[in-house]
């Protein structure tokens, strides 16, 4: 017997992560745990199974936080994530959230990046992509960057806010809503990871895997 299709999050899973958010203890987790697996990582699998052929190999987050190191002792995240080949999804008590692109760069990956964005011609054609992306409102940005120019490059740069970024993401997102209960939640998953494909393109051919993984 195959395994159901996907059919989108109910409300439920909105209302667990709602929950969470208020009162992040084990008690609550311990009670309200057949809605998180049935309502909220069911779907995800569903999807991440949906999804790989196309778009790469799936990589589910474990919803308790490392703690060891943080002043936030609450156990667990307020959300579900994962990464589907170099694509994120995310869901939470806000909505859904996607991305895609190299979160994070190693120091290889950086010199690489920096040297074929200041390139005339890849560094034109990683300008063009940025702006084609943002036109159709999709946010493109780096989570770490520079306050000023890295060295051995010219703070006048023509592309100095990409010189800066230590990463390159194309996100977007949407609150709740009903469409998040039905097939259009993929759809919508899929429609944006074909459009921040040349991104990931651009990313893949000029800076490359991480060496040291």
């Amino acid at each position: 017997m195959s395994d159901p299709p996907f059919s989108g999050w109910p409300q439920t899973a909105i209302e667990f992560f709602e929950g969470l958010e208020l009162d992040n203890c084990k008690t609550f987790w311990l009670d309200h745990k057949d809605v998180y697996e049935q309502d909220v990582k069911a779907p995800m699998l569903a999807l991440l199974g949906e999804l790989t052929d196309e778009f790469g190999e799936p990589r589910l987050f474990r919803p308790y936080r490392d703690v060891r190191f943080s002043r936030d002792k609450t156990p667990y995240k307020t959300s579900i994530a994962a990464m589907i080949g170099t694509g994120y999804v995310g869901l939470s008590a806000r909505g859904l959230e996607v991305g895609a692109g190299f979160h994070q760069m190693s120091a290889g990956q950086l010199d690489r990046y920096r040297a074929a964005v200041a390139a005339d011609r890849s560094g034109a054609q990683l300008e063009r992509v940025v702006r084609e992306l943002r036109a159709v409102d999709i946010e493109v940005r780096s989570f770490d960057e520079l306050k000023t120019a890295p060295r051995r490059y010219p703070k006048e740069h023509p592309r100095i806010e990409l010189l800066r970024y230590k990463g390159v993401v194309a996100m977007r997102s949407w609150p709740p809503g009903p469409w998040l209960a039905s097939a259009e939640a993929k759809r919508r998953i899929e429609e944006f990871l074909h459009t921040a494909a040349p991104l990931v393109d651009w990313l893949t051919t000029h800076v490359g895997a991480d060496e040291g993984s």
